[in-house]
């Protein structure tokens, strides 16, 4: 199968799921977005490598990284390769003395190491089509007014209330206005009923 990479767009908290977050991986060169929903904790390590900052003790995801250094095992790359009733499943793409070998991994731990290895992330296509969200670039840019407006109709309806059409355009709405969380909700719902 054809990898597709992805690249870190934003990391986020998650309305949607109190104390969680949202991670958002995109398709290099594309307008395809990947919303992952991780914890508390896992942000954290993903933030604090993104920016490099150094904690006073070693996270877990360091003192992992620190462990394989030791041992001369490098990871070369993580793979998104399942997605399984709403949880996604990594692998760590590991080398030692030019053999390679995969292993097991959540997903936020997978990426929090792929930060601290410089790492490339990459998925399948039919992992994408699944759970993919597109970002359309061409999307003017609405004035809060309208958006207020808008805003107040969702909150009138559940998501189990609406058909697939209009939940279809509130999930561009909810793209229009880069809410990643509401967005993979809303995918989710759809994917559920085209089951």
């Amino acid at each position: 199968m054809e990898k597709i990479k992805l690249d870190i767009v934003a990391l986020s908290h998650s309305v949607t799921h109190s104390h969680n977050y949202a991670i958002i991986l995109g398709v290099q060169g594309g307008t395809k977005r990947l919303p992952i929903v991780i914890g508390g904790f896992e942000a954290q390590a993903i933030a604090v490598a993104l920016e490099n900052m150094v904690p006073n003790r070693p996270l877990t995801h360091d003192l992992f990284k620190s462990t394989l250094d030791a041992f001369n095992i490098n990871i070369k790359e993580i793979i998104i390769n399942q997605l399984m009733e709403g949880i996604f499943y990594s692998i760590l793409v590991c080398e030692k003395d030019g053999k390679i070998y995969n292993i097991d991994s959540r997903t936020s731990d997978a990426i929090a190491m792929a930060v601290r290895y410089n790492a490339p992330i990459y998925t399948y296509k039919s992992i994408l089509e699944i759970a993919g969200v597109e970002m359309d670039d061409n999307i003017e840019s609405k004035p809060e007014k309208n958006l207020e407006e808008k805003d107040t109709t969702t909150k009138t309806h559940t998501l189990q209330e609406l058909d697939l059409k209009a939940l279809d355009a509130l999930l561009n709405k909810a793209l229009e206005r880069e809410d990643y969380e509401k967005a993979a909700e809303i995918r989710d719902e759809i994917n559920s009923r085209k089951k």
